[in-house]
């Protein structure tokens, strides 16, 4: 059942795997096939359908794994939104929203202070 829903979720970066995993395939087959071949006339057809194909499905996969890199982000970012909407529907006083250091502790504004304090201190 996991499978199934990841597979649904993720159809994108699961055809992008395919893609590139069939264009190295293609790409390796024309190889094999042209390495075979004494004659260039006889080359060209793997070279038109192993490596053309091949080159094809390769970028096919990366395209596809690009827009599935660029859908978790903007789901990112629509997630971000969301929270700082919250934030300012709420004046800044929600004590579920205060934000927090890389360590998990609240972020009381000192932290920022000091490290804005040693970068000016830094340029001098």
């Amino acid at each position: 059942m996991e499978i199934a829903k990841w597979l649904r979720l993720a159809w994108d970066r699961v055809a992008a795997f395919g893609s590139i995993a069939a264009g190295a395939v293609a790409l390796i087959l024309g190889w094999f096939g042209v390495s075979g071949q004494q004659f260039p006339a006889k080359q060209l057809p793997f070279l038109i359908s192993g490596g053309v194909g091949g080159v094809f499905l390769l970028g096919l996969g990366a395209l596809l794994w690009l827009s599935a890199d660029l859908r978790d982000e903007w789901t990112e970012l629509v997630r971000i939104e969301g929270v700082l909407t919250r934030i300012a529907d709420s004046g800044g006083h929600d004590a579920e929203l205060r934000l927090l250091r890389a360590d998990g502790e609240p972020d009381t504004g000192d932290t920022r202070q000091q490290e804005a304090n040693t970068h000016m201190a830094g340029r001098t």
